[in-house]
């Protein structure tokens, strides 16, 4: 089959790299693209705000599925229109995609669908949110409503911090995604994330992660779209899974398809695993990003296949998707001054060596220039390693990264603590 992956990121680039593994792809193109990506797929230039030119392009090409890698076009729509015009696309429409597009939305439905998550109030002006703020306990979460590049959750100490916060998010501080601010109570725990695969009716699991998001070691600084990430993660233990799908993913599924929007793609859930069992803190409509990284490592199974019978709503007559044992470790090189202003420009040199040591380096915010890879964005590269535990895998990533030569860049030296500290201490 012909088909077509949008977006440039990591974790593109990792869809690309086992997407060109399967036996069923025949034409492969990307929009945009990123220089690693172009290793697997011919890179084209669309707009996906023009939904008319995606859907040309894809009847001049013939393509047969459109995989949707990062969140905006989902909630634009784009999803919606290519499944009017007939071709078979991978990904949510755009109203259950308000599941990763309205936080308010998805806490809604959480108290509709009786799904187990934090308690919270959606406000629509300042005024009214500093008043709700008065009823939460400190720390207390604040969260811009909208798409705010995995930037827009703020844990604030104090109260002056929430305020601030509100101040902020209310005075445009993450543009339209903060018109509207949810404050939720802040939950106690250890996050791990669950991923399933949805036709609107069947369900699968499909893996765990857990990833780093405070930018600096130690889990301290501002939250970022991810620093490094493993998989599995361990602490959901096979019973927690089962009590996640039962408690959390289902209802959504179910509840989203009785009121006529069903969801279709693949549902990252969040997940606080509190003293009362596991909580849901936010859904991804797509793929997470470092998390697609040691997911696509892991899985075993032909990907193609599984999205295809996904788009087609014949997921019941899919394989099981089938995943390596091994522990998956991803570590992110972001570029100095990331996340608040990222130094651009800067050379990369030696990822072949890199990868050498045993790696895969997944390109994230690269590019070509003058024949020279270089920094194009705040998160650069996700160097991707296998061991048997993660110790073993976080010293084969590490290793890699060593090789590479990226002076403007940095990452985080303990990706994958917890379960390091765990498997020192079994």
């Amino acid at each position: 089959m012909n088909i077509l992956l949008l977006g440039s990121g990591g974790r593109e680039h990792a869809l690309a790299w086992k997407l060109a593994q399967s036996p069923s792809v025949e034409k492969f193109f990307a929009s945009p693209g990123n220089p690693g990506i172009a290793d697997h797929a011919e890179c084209v230039k669309l707009d996906v705000l023009n939904h008319a030119a995606v859907i040309l392009f894809c009847g001049l090409h013939e393509i047969d599925l459109v995989i949707i890698g990062p969140e905006a076009p989902l909630v634009d729509g784009l999803a919606e229109s290519l499944r009017t015009a007939d071709i078979w696309v991978f990904g949510p429409d755009k109203a259950p995609a308000r599941l990763e597009g309205s936080k308010g939305f998805t806490k809604d439905l959480c108290t509709r669908a009786n799904i187990p998550t934090a308690g919270y109030v959606r406000t629509t002006n300042l005024p009214d949110a500093l008043t709700a703020l008065e009823n939460f306990s400190i720390p207390v979460v604040i969260k811009a409503d909208g798409l705010a590049a995995g930037k827009g959750v703020i844990i604030a100490e104090t109260g002056e911090q929430a305020q601030e916060a509100i101040t902020m998010m209310f005075d445009g501080g993450f543009g339209d995604a903060g018109a509207e601010v949810v404050i939720e109570e802040f939950l106690t725990g250890e996050e791990a994330s669950f991923f399933a695969i949805t036709d609107g009716k069947n369900v699968i699991p499909f893996g765990t992660a857990q990833d780093h998001k405070r930018v600096g070691e130690g889990d301290v600084g501002p939250n970022t779209g991810g620093m490094g990430a493993y998989s599995p993660a361990p602490v959901l233990t096979p019973a927690l899974q089962k009590q996640v799908m039962d408690e959390i993913i289902q209802p959504t599924v179910d509840t989203l398809a009785a009121e006529g929007t069903p969801y279709s793609g693949v549902l990252f859930a969040g997940l606080m695993l509190t003293d009362t069992g596991p909580q849901l803190i936010e859904y991804n409509a797509r793929f997470g990003d470092p998390e697609c990284q040691v997911l696509m490592m892991r899985l075993k199974s032909d990907l193609a296949a599984i999205m295809l019978a996904t788009a087609k709503c014949e997921l019941d007559q899919a394989s099981t998707p089938t995943f390596e044992s091994q522990t998956a470790l991803t570590v992110v090189m972001a570029a100095k001054g990331y996340p608040a202003d990222p130094e651009k420009g800067g050379e990369i040199r030696n990822i072949t060596s890199a990868e050498q040591e045993g790696a895969k380096i997944f390109h994230a915010g690269t590019a070509e220039v003058d024949g020279n890879l270089v920094a194009s964005g705040g998160r650069v590269l996700t160097v991707t390693a296998m061991g048997d535990n993660a110790t073993e895998a976080q010293a084969k990533a590490y290793a890699a990264v060593d090789q590479i030569d990226f002076k403007s860049g940095f990452c985080r030296r303990d990706i994958g603590w917890r379960e390091v500290a765990r498997e020192a201490s079994a």
